[in-house]
Order: C-alpha cells, then sequence, then structure tokens
C-alpha cells in the first residue's frame, strides 16, 4: 500500500489497470450476444488487435481499415503490419509506387 512512498515516479492509482480490465469486461458483456459459434473467436481476435493498436500508439481505426487493401503484402511479410510499424510500412510502399 505505501510502495508509492518508497519508488519515486510510482503511480498513487491503479487506474491503468482498471481501464484494461474495463474493456476486457465489457467485452465479455458484449460477447453474450453473437450470433454463431464463430462470431466470438473473431470478435476475440478484433478486441485483441483494437487493444494492441491502442496500446502502440496507432489509431485502430485506421489499422484496421489498412490491412485489407494490402493483403498481399501482409501476406508475404506479416512482421511489417504490426500496429506499431504498419505506418512505415505504408510509406515504404508509397515511396515504392
Amino acid at each position: 500500500m505505501t510502495l508509492f512512498l518508497r519508488r519515486p515516479g510510482a503511480p498513487i492509482d491503479n487506474n491503468l489497470c482498471e481501464r484494461a480490465l474495463k474493456k476486457a469486461v465489457l467485452h465479455r458483456k458484449n460477447s453474450l450476444f453473437y450470433r454463431t459459434k464463430n462470431g466470438a473467436p473473431v470478435g476475440d481476435l478484433f478486441m485483441s488487435l483494437i487493444y494492441t493498436a491502442e496500446l502502440s500508439g496507432a489509431n485502430p481505426f485506421d489499422y484496421l481499415t489498412q490491412l485489407p487493401g494490402h493483403g498481399a503484402e501482409l501476406a508475404r511479410a506479416p512482421a511489417r503490419w504490426m500496429p506499431w510499424n504498419y505506418t512505415t510500412t505504408l510509406i515504404e510502399l508509397d515511396m515504392a509506387a
């Protein structure tokens, strides 16, 4: 309880953790209404992609709209299309064109 007194720069609260857990709880609540059994894994995949994009500082909407338009490049080099480096890949593709 007193760790923040002994460690300089330690946060006084755990809002960051609480916000992360809130997203998982909200996703769990929304997953009750999937129409098919395949809907749950798809929803989990998108939740993971959105949250990973947010944590890496990327805009999740922009990230998810760029992926389908570059399917061939994505299949060739998936590591270049991670949320933290896809903008660099887009710039390189624009320069090559």
